[in-house]
């Protein structure tokens, strides 16, 4: 599934600091037998050929009790894709319950509930897709967007922060940086970040 960037036009909004999310004492990672890694690896070529209806088919093949969390996250990517998006997120749910420190299945948990307007919802999935992926620069902007539909503009300021200092060429980042600051009354920052938007578009179109 790609990397979703929400542009955040008009209004989006955060503020504070993120907090520490309590888990339980983590269990390791499921070893998939070898029979299945193999159905595993072939699901994934077809999923990356785009043959989604046989790599659907290799993964269902797969026993529940021998699912990886990356089988769990692929057939939600998969259910995501069809608009299933109940479904996708039981097996987003079942990716995290088979390895917890699994950041991409709480990733597009989060992106889910923020695009269907349940900003609290998302906040905490991509606080735990943080926890486990601190340098994950898209869940941090993507954070940043959660908190902007809820108004907290001081605490998207500092994830988009984060996020462009991990990566810096995403003109995402730049505008919704400068939307923050000028929503925070802080207009000669905004306009730097918007120049560096203009910058970053301007080369994306040479």
């Amino acid at each position: 599934m790609k990397k979703i960037l929400l542009t955040l036009i008009l209004m989006i909004s955060y503020s504070g600091c993120t907090q520490a999310i309590e888990f339980k004492k983590s269990e390791p990672p499921k070893i998939q037998s070898e029979q299945y890694q193999s159905v595993t690896e072939q699901a994934n070529v077809l999923y990356a050929q785009n043959d989604i209806k046989q790599a659907q088919e290799q993964l269902l093949s797969i026993p529940e009790e021998e699912r990886t969390a990356q089988n769990w996250l692929l057939i939600g990517n998969i259910l995501q894709d069809q608009g299933k998006e109940n479904e996708a997120v039981f097996m987003y749910n079942k990716a995290v319950q088979t390895d917890e420190k699994y950041y991409k299945a709480y990733y597009n948990l989060g992106n889910i509930y923020l695009n269907n307007n349940k900003p609290n919802m998302a906040e905490e999935e991509f606080k735990k897709a943080i926890k486990y992926k601190p340098d994950y620069a898209y869940a941090h902007y993507n954070l940043a967007c959660a908190y902007i539909k809820s108004g907290k503009y001081s605490k998207a300021r500092y994830e988009l922060y984060t996020a462009i200092e991990l990566k810096n060429t995403v003109p995402e980042f730049h505008y919704n940086q400068a939307f923050v600051l000028k929503k925070l009354n802080r207009e000669k920052e905004a306009k730097k970040y918007l120049e560096y938007y203009n910058k970053l578009m301007e080369n994306n179109y040479v």
